[in-house]
Formats: C-alpha cells, structure tokens, sequence
C-alpha cells in the first residue's frame, strides 16, 4: 500500500505527519505499531466533491454495461489483493485472521450481487406499461437515473465490507462517490481506494469518479453537509446518524441512508435444540469481539429451560479463546478496536451492576491467553430482570442501550407474549432471532418483533448481502442496504410517451386547425 494519501480526480495527493486533526491508527493487539499516520486537509473535502461533480455527466453516460466492466475489474483486483486486505484487516482493527480473511471475500462478491440480472438489479432497469385502452397511443415508462454525487461515510468494524456495500451499487447505477473511510481505520480505507483507482485507471474512466478523503468527525461533517452531494450512505453509529440527519433537515431531496446500530435480541423458546440455540447466541454475541452492530446484545430465555441455558451461555462465553490476531493457533476474538472502548465496555458493566444486574460472567481488561498490552476484553454475561426502553443503564440494568462490545444481557421469561415484549422493549430495531421448533410460534414471533433482519434458529449475527439489511427505529431510516442498496443508488422518473395525435381539447377549450 502506498504512503498515506488521498486520492482526488484520479491523483493520490501525500497526507504528511504532524498538525492539526492529525490521525494515527495503531494495531489494537499491538497498540505500539502504527498502522497509519496523516493530517487530513479540510480542504480537501471540497476539491473531492468538485472532482466527482465533474465526472459525473460523462460517467452516468457510460451506461451500465461499460460501468459493469469498470466493477468487474475492481473485482479482479479485489481477488489478487485479498491476502492483503486481510492482514491489513487484522492489523488495522484487531479481527483474527479468519474473521478478516472473510471480510476481504465479500469485496468481489458484491459485483456479482449487485450485476446479477436475475437480482436486485432488475428493479432498476426500467419497464414500459400499456396506459390503458382510453390512451391506446400512449406508452407509460419508468426509468432509472443516478442521483449525482454520493459520500460514502464508511465505520471500523468493516472497514472494506460495509463502504463497499454502498460504493459497488453507486457506482454501478452511474453515481461518483467521495469516500471518508473511519479515523479508526483509515489504511483499510486507503487500501481499499487503491482497488478501485486501479480499476477506474485501467478502464480509463473518468478522472474523479472514485474519491477518497480521510478525516475525522468535522470532515465527515463537512462531507454530509455539502451542498454540492446528492446524498449520503451513512454506517455507524445513532448519535452520528442523528447528526447527519439533523445536518440535511434543509435538504430534502437528498437521499439519506443511515445503516446504525442495535439492541438485538434472542429468543429461545423451550422447545428449541439448546445446543444449536447455546452455540448460535454466544457466537453471535462475541465474534468479531461484540463490534458488529448485528451481534446479539440481549438473550431472553423461557424459564423452562433456562436452568439448562444460562449456565451453558456462561460456560461457552468463558471458553472462548481470545488472543492474538496474528497467533498461529486457533483465536476467536481479538482485541477491541481502542483503549477508549474497552473502557466505555468496562464503564457500561459497572453501570449495569449499579443498576441492579447481576455478573454471570465478568468482562476484565484481558482475556485469557491474550497478550499484554493490547485492547482485550473477555466476554460479559450479566443477568437483569427485564429490559425496558429507558437509556439510564444506572438506573436500570436492562436499560436501552447499545454497547458496542463483548457484554451479553441475559432475562428470563414466561411465556411466548412476554418474550415478544421483552424483545420489542428497544428504540432499535436492526436484528432479532428466536430459536423454536414449532413453526407456528416462528411465524407468529415473525410477525410481531420489530426488526428489520429476524432469523429462526440461526443467530442474530451474519447476514445475506443477496437479501435486505437494515432496521427500524435508530437502526436505521428504511433505507436498507444489501441487496437493496441498488434502490437507494437510483432515482425512479416516470414518463408518458404518446405516439399519436391524441391531444386532448378538454370542456372550456377552444382550438382551431387553421391555429397552426
């Protein structure tokens, strides 16, 4: 990878060390190695979106068949640098190499996803419909055009997977995009602008269709503030997303999509396979070290099995090898991604236990096997009595909060309603799962949980980019991505075209041949 930069109207423009707003990124499991150091320019936010304004009538023109060659290529990229991105994953964010190795897999996959003619593609591509037997001259037509220029504000915890998710299907629908990678992992960022400028390059496409600018929160706001973008494709947290919302309340025609985080429940009725259901939630709870925003923060358990599943829960969680991502032997979880994190993990179990909970299991500052020095958490299991939708977590253990990390909640309850309500007691709304035997009680659960991802029998944690991914509430602003992530990439115009004389003198008109 090259010196850090960023990369404007087909130029990689040097990022030196030292100044103001200065960012540096460090391996989480080896905080004295420094992955990444730059001083991101303000000015450039301008420059980049100047840049993609400029590309973006010439790269629209292109037409979706020339701009699928473009992604094919980056795919190509993707593939021969995959090893790359993985350790560049690992060393960034702290993922074992397992973890990163999959992520860098998914980069190649969403072009085929996104161009899949028998996919989400085919709602974008248009359709003519007869207007009916009154108008028999005039065909109705709808089709599909980009909205302009789109910032791409991309988070850590997928630093390549999730801003490719908005990049392939912007730039396929004939968008140019500036791109701000996460402060906390700008190099994945960076690296990941090399794969598509490479591409870009070899297709001799425009210069500045593909932008990246990195920076921090006054930069990203500068970004989603511009009057010049057309919208912004948001990853991240709800006070972020809040404030991009709140930033654009004066631009309404501005496509917003805000992917945020979660409270994510998991039911397990008493009918469940225990050992599926135990394996599932306490996976999905603690991989990639509690920091995906689907990872399932709150287990809600029928008392009649309850005596056979909490005390598994606390015995996988425990079991759990957590080590060093670089360790040749097999490590389920890493580091977290900061000193800051861990403590805002710690802060949140003391105010849990203020609050009334009980630890099950307690989160400390190193897990077993892990290597001194770097940001390791071991998992938490802490027991409330409900969950409610206040956000006082002193107040109340079971408070409506999302810690983003390795701490599992756990309640138990009585019956099929009373898991439901304990499930929907959140303000968010991205994932869910229940775990039954009985597809009477799935599709009831289905039909009543409020979650835009609600899964039987599997855990709340990975999901299909060949389906929708998004949630309700602070999750997310009904603009979900995945397979979906054409639809918000493309704006739908009507048309009418009339191929005969059939103008129509209405009551009231006078018109005469001779007029013309």
């Amino acid at each position: 990878m090259r010196p850090p930069a960023d990369y404007i109207g087909g130029q990689w423009i040097a990022l030196g060390p030292g100044g103001e707003g200065h960012i540096r990124s460090e391996n989480p499991a080896h905080p004295e190695e420094v992955v990444w150091e730059g001083t991101p320019n303000a000015g450039h936010v301008e420059a980049a979106v100047a840049a993609a304004r400029g590309a973006a009538q010439e790269w629209a023109a292109w037409g979706l068949e020339r701009r699928a060659g473009v992604l094919r290529r980056f795919a190509q990229v993707a593939a021969r640098r995959m090893d790359e991105m993985a350790a560049l994953i690992r060393d960034e964010v702290g993922k074992p190499l397992w973890d990163a190795k999959a992520e860098a897999g998914l980069l190649g996959a969403k072009v085929d996803i996104t161009l899949d003619p028998d996919g989400s593609l085919r709602r974008v591509l248009g359709y003519d419909v007869p207007l009916g037997a009154a108008q028999p001259t005039r065909m109705g037509r709808a089709w599909f055009r980009p909205h302009g220029v789109m910032a791409v504000l991309g988070p850590f915890n997928f630093p390549a997977h999730l801003p490719n998710g908005h990049l392939v299907p912007a730039l396929a629908m004939g968008n140019t995009v500036v791109f701000k990678p996460s402060d906390k992992a700008p190099a994945c960022g960076q690296l990941l602008a090399e794969f598509f400028a490479e591409a870009l390059e070899d297709s001799q496409a425009p210069a500045g269709v593909f932008n990246v600018v990195q920076g921090g929160g006054r930069i990203a706001a500068s970004l989603a503030s511009h009057p010049s973008i057309d919208g912004v494709l948001f990853t991240g947290s709800w006070p972020v997303g809040r404030r991009i919302m709140e930033s654009n309340l004066d631009s309404p025609g501005r496509i917003l999509a805000l992917e945020m985080g979660g409270s994510n429940p998991a039911i397990i009725m008493p009918d469940a396979d225990l050992r599926q259901a135990v394996i599932e939630c306490v996976r999905c709870a603690f991989i990639t070290a509690g920091q995906r925003c689907t990872c399932t923060r709150r287990l809600i358990v029928h008392e009649a099995v309850a005596g056979r599943v909490i005390p598994a829960v606390c015995r996988a969680a425990s079991a759990l090898i957590i080590g060093d991502p670089r360790s040749k032997h097999p490590v389920f979880m890493g580091p977290v991604i900061s000193e800051q994190a861990r403590k805002d993990i710690l802060d949140a179990q003391d105010a849990m236990l203020r609050g009334g909970g009980e630890a099950l299991v307690q989160a400390t500052a190193a897990g077993r096997d892990a290597a001194q020095g770097g940001w390791y958490v071991s998992p938490g299991v802490i027991r409330v009595e409900r969950f409610t939708r206040d956000s006082d977590l002193a107040a109340h253990a079971g408070a409506d909060v999302e810690v983003f990390g390795p701490l599992l909640r756990i309640s138990i309850v009585a019956n099929e309603d009373e898991a439901v309500e304990q499930a929907n007691a959140t303000r968010f709304g991205l994932a869910a799962s229940v775990f039954t035997k009985d597809a009477d009680v799935a599709e009831r659960m289905q039909a009543r949980l409020r979650a835009g991802c609600i899964n039987i029998n599997t855990g709340t944690a990975g999901a299909s980019s060949k389906l929708p991914f998004g949630g309700l509430g602070l999750s997310g602003n009904h603009r979900p991505a995945g397979a979906f992530s054409v639809d918000y990439c493309a704006m739908p115009v009507a048309g009418m075209i009339e191929s005969g004389p059939a103008a129509t003198v209405s009551e009231g008109m006078r018109f005469e041949e001779g007029w013309v």
